[in-house]
């Protein structure tokens, strides 16, 4: 059951002390606890914009994240603050505050660049607060926006063509959300009415000139526009017209806003609750709670070892974690399952052959829902190899009460006989053929007790094997019988011993071969679920892919239309190195296959021992 986190108030995620970044121990915790997908929505802005009451405002209050009522910046670092998702059932959703940009108190103005990045990788909503219009000067103040083509990486190794790595930040970049506050401007473009949505396209359209104020902004334009594909503006008017209520906000009642700010604050809300995203990464991996707290530690130690964040890092760091954990979730599903439907003794091996494939099968569904870029298989390979452990530990079990419960019973049904035995009964003329009878109703009355499992013939086997010496004895004294009859009767005794002997060794021939067609069965089931969930893998890249080149496809027309022959070529180059890096990262390629195949091979010999025997008769 997945497991939420429900916070009074916020805490500080990400510290910011003396320009140096630190993952809050007791922040992680919270999240690492948390086991539910995550909606994240990060907002950014200059400081003393007003982000905090917005961010209390998603959170249903007035007060949590510190406001203040002075110039100076409130928020250090990133804070967070974790609540029921109020329309997505047993999802969390996390507000992230970032400090103020452009703080005066600052000394480093990498700092704010990186607080930025961070609030980008985590999200899955991004929200820019800007008081006023979006002009020249609200574009070049988002020029950290620019900047995320140095602070973030994609892959670990870039290709070293033409096109930036930065080609593929729209894959897994979050979507964007303008907030103009404190906006006093009627919505109208060339004498007509437009909405906040075409007001926020209109000003990211790119502006011809070439003096250095032009370019500035246009790289804004442009970096939003290719970056963020979805996108939404919502302008807001004062809260109030009270100077001094608005220095404390927080304490003011929803009837002492302005009407207007109640609407837009009202909508904001709805939108981010009905349209932000369950936070996920290339492939689809959904983020959990736990996986966010692996990606914030990842993202930090990355920076603070001099490293740029790399999204392809950040997924290998996290599935090495995450696969441990699904290896052993699915082993215990496998052990308890197992537990709750085994019976034992089974009557058959083949019985609980049967519980083992079907819970197997189960466990493996455990796994593959729960682990993720196993590319080389170790994973898939350890859980093989632990369920089959697990499968020997059943068997053995079953066997060992098997040979408990026969045991007891022919102590039971043979008690009659030994007394006899102990008594001399046999000792007379006669006496042989008495004891055989004897001994013939106690072999007959075992084998109508039911369920007595595998070791049911070993154990009648070891007894009557016991019983040969008493027999032999018996036969040499029956003096109602010549030379010649003993002399037959023993040989008939041998020749009877020697074909239970071989049918014991059919059995355990027979046994065996069950063993071996369970490994195979197992080894199918592994590739038949691997193979479904490669090619889900494939068609979610596909659909990734697909949405990047309408979307680029969608810029370049925007740019032809705007003139920008140069640019327009430019993400020319991206379509075009994009459609050959899927051709050759294409899952079901005869490379991959072959790839595929030889490891699967590998992973057959090193778990399933017995398989190609099988195959080969």
């Amino acid at each position: 059951m997945a497991s939420g986190s429900t916070m009074m108030e916020p805490i500080c995620l990400i510290e910011n002390q003396k320009n140096q970044l630190r993952v809050n121990p007791n922040a992680l915790k919270i999240l690492q606890e948390n086991s539910q997908p995550v909606v994240v929505v990060a907002i950014v802005g200059l400081y003393r914009t007003g982000k905090s009451y917005l961010m209390n405002r998603l959170a249903g209050q007035n007060h949590g994240f510190p406001l203040g009522s002075t110039v100076q910046s409130q928020t250090k670092g990133i804070w967070m603050w974790c609540v029921p998702h109020p329309s997505k059932p047993n999802h969390t959703l996390v507000l992230l505050d970032t400090e103020g940009l452009g703080d005066v108190e600052k000394g480093d103005s990498n700092n704010d660049s990186w607080i930025f990045a961070l609030a980008v990788l985590l999200s899955s909503m991004f929200v820019y607060n800007n008081v006023g219009i979006i002009n020249h000067q609200a574009l070049e103040q988002l020029h950290y926006v620019t900047e995320l083509t140095k602070l973030i990486r994609t892959k670990s190794s870039p290709s070293s063509g033409e096109v930036p790595d930065s080609a593929n930040f729209v894959s897994f970049f979050p979507d964007f959300v303008w907030a103009a506050r404190d906006f006093m401007m009627e919505l109208v473009w060339k004498g007509h009415p437009i909405t906040e949505d075409e007001y926020l396209e209109n000003a990211l359209k790119l502006i011809p000139g070439e003096n250095h104020q032009t370019q500035k902004s246009n790289l804004s334009r442009e970096s939003i526009r290719k970056f963020f594909p979805k996108r939404k503006c919502f302008v807001f008017d004062w809260p109030t017209n009270d100077k001094k209520l608005l220095l404390h906000i927080e304490e003011a009642s929803e009837n002492q806003l302005e009407q207007n700010f109640q609407v837009q604050s009202k909508n904001f809300c709805s939108y981010i609750f009905t349209h932000a995203k369950t936070k996920t990464l290339r492939e689809g991996l959904i983020v959990t709670g736990n996986r966010l707290a692996t990606l914030a530690e990842t993202y930090v130690n990355s920076i603070n070892n001099g490293a740029i964040p790399c999204l392809e890092n950040a997924v290998i760091n996290l599935a090495e974690r995450e696969n441990s954990v699904a290896v052993q979730k699915a082993a215990n599903y496998y052990s308890e399952q197992m537990a709750q439907r085994v019976k034992f003794p089974t009557d058959t091996l083949q019985e609980l052959l049967d519980l083992h494939a079907a819970c197997d099968k189960e466990a493996i569904a455990v796994f593959m829902e729960n682990s993720f870029k196993d590319d080389k298989l170790e994973f898939q390979k350890k859980l093989m190899e632990t369920i089959e452990g697990k499968k020997g530990e059943f068997l053995l079990q079953n066997e060992e009460a098997s040979a408990k419960y026969c045991q007891a019973q022919l102590k039971q049904l043979s008690e009659t006989l030994m007394e006899s035995i102990s008594r001399g009964i046999f000792s007379v003329p006669g006496g042989h053929n008495l004891y055989l009878e004897a001994r013939n109703t106690v072999e007959r009355s075992y084998q109508l007790v039911p369920r007595k499992g595998v070791k049911a013939n070993e154990v009648l086997q070891s007894f009557l094997q016991s019983q040969a010496a008493i027999e032999k004895s018996i036969l040499q004294s029956d003096k109602a019988l010549t030379t010649a009859e003993k002399a037959t009767l023993a040989e008939r005794a041998k020749n009877v011993a020697t074909e239970k002997e071989l049918a014991l060794l059919i059995q355990k021939v027979q046994e065996q071969e069950e063993k071996l067609k369970a490994q195979q069965k197992s080894y199918n089931e592994n590739m038949a679920q691997l193979k479904i969930k490669l090619e889900r893998t494939e068609k979610t890249l596909l659909e990734e892919t697909e949405r990047m080149l309408e979307h680029k496809l969608k810029i370049q027309k925007e740019l032809f239309n705007e003139g920008f022959k140069e640019k327009y070529e430019e993400i020319n180059k991206e379509i075009k190195q994009l459609k050959e890096d899927n051709e050759r990262s294409k899952i079901y390629s005869p490379e991959n296959i072959s790839k595929l195949l030889s490891l699967a091979e590998t992973l057959l010999t090193g778990v399933c021992w017995g398989v190609k025997l099988i195959t080969e008769m």
